[in-house]
Parts: C-alpha cells; structure tokens; sequence
C-alpha cells in the first residue's frame, strides 16, 4: 500500500478557535491559547504519524489587516499556509458574520484543493439557529466540507480525520515518524512566557513584547531557564515589572510551573526586562527573533 502524507493548514480570524483544534486533533498543547487576538503570532506545525499515513498540521495567525511590520510577517505565514496546503480547515464560529469575510470566502471558492469548513462553539449555539448558519455557508462555500464543531469540548472532532486521510496525495512522510513537531524546545519554553504576559497584563503591553530565550540547559534533575522579555517602549518595562517586582515575579511563578509540567522535570527560571525600541516594525529586529 502506497504512503500517504500532507500539509493540513488550518486558517481564520482571530479567536475562532484555531489554536484550541489543532491541540485537540493532536493530544497536546503545542500552541497557546488566550482570549485575546493575535495570540498566535508564527505558524507552528503539528505532526500525527501511522504507518500508513502522515498529516502535517499547521496552526496559523489570525488573519488581521497589518498595524506594524510584525502584522506584515504574520500574514505572511498565512499566506505561505494556503499556497503549500494539501488540505485546508477552514474555522470559522457561530458569532462570525459572513458578511465580514467577503474577500476571504471569495479567494478560498477559488482555491483546487479539498476545503473543510468547520463552525467552532457549537456548543454556545440552538440548534434551529445553527441550522440556519450551516445552509448560509453552504452558500457561500459551495465546494466545502462543512462541520459544526466545539474544539474546546471536542464535539465532532473524530469526523475530521478519517476525511483528511481520504484526501492526503501519495507521498513519502515529510518527517521522521517519532517527531511531534517542527519547533524546537527554546520555541516553547518563549510561547508559554508569553501566554503568561498575554494572561497577566492588559491593553497594548502584551503585544509589544518578544520573548528570547537565552539559555536553555538541562541537567539530571533540574532545566535551568534565562529569558529576555523585550519591549518596545522604556514605560512598558515598569509596567512588567511592577511594585516592588510583584508583576514579573507572578510572571514567572505562573510559566514555571506550565513548563515543568511541559517538560516533566524542575525548572529553575531567570525572566529579565529589557527595551527594544520600536522591533515590531523593524525588517532587521523581526528577522532576529524568527518571523
């Protein structure tokens, strides 16, 4: 029997549940999850591998019209996304008005590959109403798969699969059948830091920072962690700190203990503060840390 594998790319606005599917489909939580938009800021890929078979998943930005340079990069990604898909999950929620998604509903009818619309938060939804939403999408997205689904309660989810192998093309797996993912672990120690400042600081502070982690080391018993959290204006780093240090030692209390249960082991944490003026629109600054 011939091996089948593809890139499964999972694209939409921010907050339809994206991020919270992609950790369902695979069993872990590879991308973070807050209530706030552009918590996803790279495409991060997931891979489920069967003898048979393997499914590159990638979580991807919402799609946003760019403030800054860093807005630019994302996009990007998204758009990288929808050219090398072999397959497109295409979510959307019950609170998303079809109206407002005119130019994206129009590029994805012109798209040749299988399409799989999926309609999150079901479970906030009267099935009369629901009903209702799934014929409007059958209209405006005539060639898609649709499935109403809840990511967060895993309603529906064991359909996706079985469609997705269906449709994967004859190829050899991309990946080593054992790796879960393409990033490395410095990636996700930076993510779960900065889902923490996403969670712990309001208005535009979350945003204006990039996580770098400058030493990863793992002895027998212990990981030993330093990170840089960079800002883009000096204001922002008292905010991050706090009085007396309140804030960036909440900070690091709440990441610690998320990544000894990542990593299975203790984590010894260092978090530092510092000021890089204006990086999220700097070409050379985003190139530095990764987009």
């Amino acid at each position: 029997m011939s091996h089948k594998a593809g890139f499964i790319n999972i694209i939409g606005s921010p907050n339809v549940g994206k991020s919270t599917l992609m950790n369902q489909i695979l069993g872990e939580k590879l991308s973070i999850i807050t209530s706030k938009k552009q918590t996803t800021r790279h495409r991060i890929m997931g891979i489920i591998s069967e003898d048979e078979w393997q499914m590159v998943f990638s979580d991807t930005p919402g799609i946003i019209d760019p403030a800054y340079k860093l807005h630019e990069s994302m996009m990007q990604y998204v758009d990288e996304a929808i050219k090398d898909a072999d397959v497109i999950l295409f979510v959307t929620d019950i609170y998303e008005k079809i109206d407002s998604l005119k130019e994206r509903i129009d590029l994805i009818n012109k798209l040749s590959v299988p399409i799989i619309l999926l309609i999150n938060k079901i479970d906030q939804s009267d099935q009369k109403s629901l009903e209702s939403l799934v014929e409007l999408w059958k209209e405006n997205l005539p060639n898609a798969q649709i499935l109403p689904i809840s990511a967060l309660h895993g309603l529906s989810i064991d359909f996706i699969l079985p469609k997705i192998i269906e449709w994967l093309p004859v190829h050899p797996p991309y990946f080593e059948k054992d790796q879960l993912t393409n990033r490395n672990m410095r990636f996700f120690i930076a993510e779960i830091i900065r889902e923490k400042i996403l969670l712990l600081y309001q208005k535009e502070v979350p945003y204006s920072c990039e996580v770098v982690v400058e030493e990863y080391k793992e002895d027998t018993d212990i990981i030993r962690i330093r990170s840089n959290i960079m800002v883009s204006r000096k204001s922002q780093k008292s905010i991050l700190i706090g009085h007396q240090g309140k804030k960036i030692k909440q900070l690091g209390i709440d990441s610690r203990k998320d990544m000894e249960e990542f990593v299975g082991k203790r984590v010894h944490l260092e978090l530092f503060v510092k000021v890089d003026e204006g990086w999220r629109d700097k070409t050379g600054k985003l190139k530095k840390y990764g987009y």
